[in-house]
């Protein structure tokens, strides 16, 4: 059973989806969390959330893209909670269209949020691992890094931080830190529901096909990549290093 009790996570993209569950996942596991997200008041509510529930927990607003804002949030998050062990880096957006309708924005946005802001709270977060010869850092990919129709943008910055994971493994490993990357398929959430409908897909029907694709033919929720996450976090996985798991139900599917 993973235990994380006495550790810090700090968890970006925590308001919803991926992120609060876990966010959640980590607190039940007795890491006393930081929830990070651009959106405060949603980030608030997780935390709370956390602490109704016994946990410990402090709600962090941060653009993952802009690098004073991310080293104020460790500096709070240090300062409240105590010197960071786990990181995960969750936060994300989707911005999808073929290659001849996206637009410089589109690109900008997508790969700021995931490469940009990876690398930015990686850097800050890891001084406090380094110091304490302790560390656990989880990226979040995807099945998109080997392609996608549409997702230009977010292939290339989840493809670009499966390369930043093994890189940091190679550079960290020595201050006994791992730093791993789990890679998602079809994940049922609020973000992919949203894109569907903004793209005027029956969001039901896309489900159902990816459903009927997937070899345990369901799609994951949440707590299912929270629950991979978490192991790759705990003392357990302390010599699984640089590596990139695709949670997804089957082989890369």
């Amino acid at each position: 059973m993973v235990n994380l009790t006495g550790r810090v996570a700090v968890v970006t993209g925590a308001a919803q989806g991926i992120g609060a569950a876990t966010a959640q996942r980590l607190a039940a596991a007795g890491a006393a969390v930081a929830v990070v997200d651009l959106a405060g008041d949603k980030a608030e509510s997780v935390a709370s959330g956390i602490i109704a529930d016994g946990g410990k927990a402090t709600a962090v607003g941060c653009d993952v893209s802009d690098p004073d804002q991310v080293a104020a949030a460790v500096e709070r998050t240090i300062g409240e909670l105590g010197p960071i062990g786990v990181l995960v880096n969750n936060a994300g957006v989707l911005r999808d269209n073929l290659l001849f309708k996206m637009t410089v924005d589109d690109w900008t946005t997508v790969i700021d949020t995931h490469l940009k802001g990876t690398f930015l709270f990686t850097r800050a977060a890891q001084a406090s691992m380094v110091e304490n010869r302790w560390g656990r850092i989880v990226n979040l990919s995807s099945v998109a890094a080997l392609g996608n129709r549409g997702q230009t943008n977010y292939s290339a910055a989840k493809a670009g931080i499966q390369g930043m994971t093994k890189t940091h493994a190679l550079e960290l490993g020595q201050f006994n830190i791992t730093v791993n990357a789990v890679a998602p398929g079809f994940v049922d959430t609020d973000m992919v529901r949203q894109t569907a409908e903004r793209q005027g897909i029956d969001f039901d029907a896309f489900k159902a096909a990816a459903e009927k694709r997937n070899p345990m033919r369901r799609v994951a929720q949440p707590v299912d990549i929270a629950n991979a996450i978490a192991l790759l976090a705990s003392e357990d996985a302390g010599f699984i290093n640089g590596q990139v798991i695709y949670v997804a139900g089957g082989p890369r599917t």
